[in-house]
């Protein structure tokens, strides 16, 4: 079974997201969208296509909690089911909240360090 199939965003805790959001994209080029954040496309022949997302979000954000760090790492993942049902079968803090949406299906795992992990497996196709 495949686990972690790539990187599919990372998170962070900003004091001013739209200000960084704007040095990101005066300084570094980023196509910082409405919504404060960018994506990243890629594939080619050798890769499926799909994207990364890069999303500075407020000091008082809760989308981090239960865990106290300033980010949240995002990974892609193939079968979310069974990947879930392997972690839960490992002893691993599984938190009992998965959400579908139109962007495919996220869950969440605590790492030994407390760190929230997002696990995302993205609609079919992408």
């Amino acid at each position: 079974m495949k686990r972690v199939t790539g990187i599919g965003g990372i998170f962070f805790k900003s004091q001013d997201p739209e200000r960084l959001g704007a040095w990101y994209r005066d300084h570094l080029g980023l196509d910082v969208t409405e919504w404060g954040g960018a994506i990243f496309q890629w594939g080619g022949p050798d890769s499926a296509p799909g994207m990364t997302i890069w999303s500075p979000f407020g000091q008082d954000t809760k989308k981090m909690e239960p865990s106290s760090a300033p980010f949240m790492i995002n990974f892609r993942v193939a079968d979310l089911g069974a990947l879930l049902a392997a972690l839960r079968s490992e002893g691993c803090e599984v938190i009992d909240n998965t959400e579908p949406s139109e962007y495919g299906k996220f869950a969440w795992v605590i790492d030994p360090e407390g760190n929230k992990i997002e696990l995302w497996e993205p609609p079919a196709g992408q």
